[in-house]
Formats: structure tokens, sequence, C-alpha cells
């Protein structure tokens, strides 16, 4: 509309329309409507640069945001990776001593196991021995004392 009127007193004088006799000094008028007009550019230029700053704040915030929330998905998938990894080697370290554990148990079943041969072969011999004192007995009684004493770590 402005630059309507800029072109209206500028271009145009009282012969052509009979109302711009009215208008004192056309040629300032122009002037000051083609300042008010620069200042509106202006004015309009500054809102519209703030608006589309405004709308790159937005979205650097936007992409920020979804950067910050893929890293936190990102932290709870490593946390959830790092605490399933841990549980594993508890559950291995648990199944290794329960094996460690059972092999323990099955070496003191076969030790007592022994000891016990060791000790009735010994009673067998003093008894055989106790019964009929012959040297077919003596030397069962001194085979099964001499495993005694060779084994007798096994009672202890």
């Amino acid at each position: 509309m402005l630059l309507i009127t800029i072109a209206f007193l500028r271009f145009y004088d009282q012969t052509d329309f009979e109302f711009l006799g009215l208008v004192a000094n056309p040629r300032q008028w122009s002037n000051g409507f083609t300042v008010a007009a620069l200042l509106a550019t202006l004015a309009n230029f500054g809102v519209e640069w703030n608006r589309r700053n405004r709308e790159t704040n937005r979205l650097a915030q936007e992409a920020q945001r979804r950067v910050e929330e893929e890293q936190r998905r990102n932290e709870a998938e490593e946390r959830r990776a790092e605490e399933e990894k841990r549980r594993i080697r508890e559950e291995q370290r648990r199944v290794a001593q329960e094996r460690a554990d059972e092999s323990r148990r099955a070496e003191e079943r076969e030790r007592q196991i022994a000891r016990t041969r060791i000790e009735t072969r010994c009673r067998i011999a003093e008894i055989q021995f106790q019964l009929d004192p012959s040297d077919q007995n003596q030397r069962a009684l001194r085979e099964a004392l001499a495993m005694l004493a060779e084994y007798g770590d096994l009672f202890s």
C-alpha cells in the first residue's frame, strides 16, 4: 500500500488527478512514505530474522533432545548388557564352585572308601592271624601293616 502511495505521489501531479492539489508538498510526502516503507521493510526483515532464528533454535534443540534420548537408550542398553554379562559371570562362578565342591566331595568319598578298604583288610588280616597264627596269615598281617604304614596319611 505504501509503495502505491509513493508511486502515486512521485509520478503524478495535480494535472493528472485534481485531488493531488490538496497535498501541499507531494515530493516530501513521497519521501516520508519511502522512509516509512524502508522502516517497515526493516522491521519485517527483523521479525523474519527472529522467526528464522527461533525455528533454527527449535530444530537444534529438538535434534539435541533426540541425540540425548538416543544416548540414554544406548546407556540403558549398555547397562542391561553389562548386568546380563555380570549375571552370566556370577552364574558361571556359581557353577564352577558347585563343580569344585562336588569334586571335593567325590575325592573325600574316594578317600573314605580307600580308608575303609585298608581298615577292613587290616582287621581281616589281624583276625585271621589271631585265629590261625600260620606263616601265611603272618605274611598277610605284615602286608596289611605295611599298607597301613604306607597309606597312614589317609587316616589323619
